[in-house]
């Protein structure tokens, strides 16, 4: 039968697969990044960072469209504002609310991280072909909608 371990490394799950496509994901975007003259910025921002909408997204959305909890999704955007990429601004909906808006530096880095991300799947696109490239992302998509309706007792489409 073999070692677990090397058995992972064969075939690896669904979990294993996942992670080291997004550890390598996030490692590219990151030194990318950095090398566009974002150092400061980690993984964990991403949180914040990759649902941020320019003209603001309040905290608790952006806890529940990255599925990270909120009292994390504080810390961060306390970080990101101690870095300059993030403001907290009244919500003109609500002026109890608050809302996460990026500054200038914040929607610089929006702007490349988008583009970083882009050239990432464009690079697998043509290297798989874009049907092919396209039906993975759509049968990806199903699976993870799938395992959060699993988890969450909720009927979730995936597109």
């Amino acid at each position: 039968m073999g070692r677990r371990s090397q058995r992972k490394q064969d075939d690896p799950d669904l979990g294993i697969l996942a992670a080291r496509l997004l550890f390598s994901v996030q490692k590219e975007l990151f030194e990318t990044l950095a090398e566009q003259g974002h150092p400061d910025l980690r993984p964990r921002h991403g949180a914040v960072l990759g649902y941020l909408d320019a003209e603001g997204t309040r905290a608790t959305e952006l806890s529940r469209l990255s599925g990270v909890h909120k009292q994390v999704i504080g810390n961060l955007i306390d970080e990101l504002e101690e870095l300059g990429y993030v403001e907290r601004r009244p919500d003109p909906q609500d002026r109890r609310a608050k809302l996460i808006v990026p500054t200038d530096r914040g929607l610089e880095e929006t702007v490349k991280s988008d583009a970083i991300m882009a050239a990432i799947e464009q690079r697998h696109a043509e290297a798989l072909g874009e049907r092919t490239y396209a039906r993975f992302k759509r049968a990806f998509r199903n699976v993870t909608a799938q395992q959060l309706a699993h988890l969450t007792g909720e009927e979730q489409a995936g597109t």
